[in-house]
């Protein structure tokens, strides 16, 4: 049997949001994480967790509804620095795990949607640009994985990371 692109793709993604191989998976980096740590700003100044989950949500969230061929439910940012949000309230745990929750439900859909993919819709113009649709997915998993890395330092520097893997 050969490995197509979608199937590296899925492996990717897989990788990316929920299976320990060789990087810490999105959704293992924020696990059990309460709102004030996830609100936690290093000292030197910098993001919070929260708003790197921000972030990914909103072009996670962009890039289901292009895919399902629907108009995005969020409007365009202003600018990239926009989707990162306020860090979130401390105290503020129904919000936080609202975010989580959304988050899962977009990860299972891009996931879905991947699935279903074929040659020739990897192949398809990206937005009516030059770029195609398996370019973008690709950068797409390598932007979720770097976010997820900075998570993980994150929660080094604030002592909340105790998981082996």
């Amino acid at each position: 049997m050969n490995t197509t692109a979608t199937d590296l793709l899925l492996i990717q993604k897989d990788s990316t949001w929920d299976q320990i191989d060789w990087i810490v998976p999105l959704s293992k980096a924020i696990e059990g994480l309460t709102a004030e740590q996830a609100a936690w700003v290093p000292p030197s100044g910098g993001l919070s967790i929260w708003q790197m989950v921000n972030h990914m949500y909103y072009y996670n969230n962009r890039l289901l509804s292009r895919l399902e061929g629907t108009t995005p439910s969020q409007p365009p940012a202003e600018s990239n620095v926009s989707t990162f949000g306020d860090p979130g309230e401390p105290k503020n745990y129904d919000g936080w795990n609202h975010l989580v929750q959304e988050l899962n439900t977009v990860a299972a859909g891009l996931r879905e949607k991947i699935a279903s993919l074929q040659p020739s819709d990897l192949e398809a113009s990206y937005m009516d640009t030059a770029e195609k649709w398996g370019h973008e997915l690709a950068r797409w998993v390598l932007h979720d994985a770097y976010h997820a890395g900075q998570i993980v330092l994150l929660r080094r520097q604030q002592g909340s990371w105790n998981i082996i893997f």
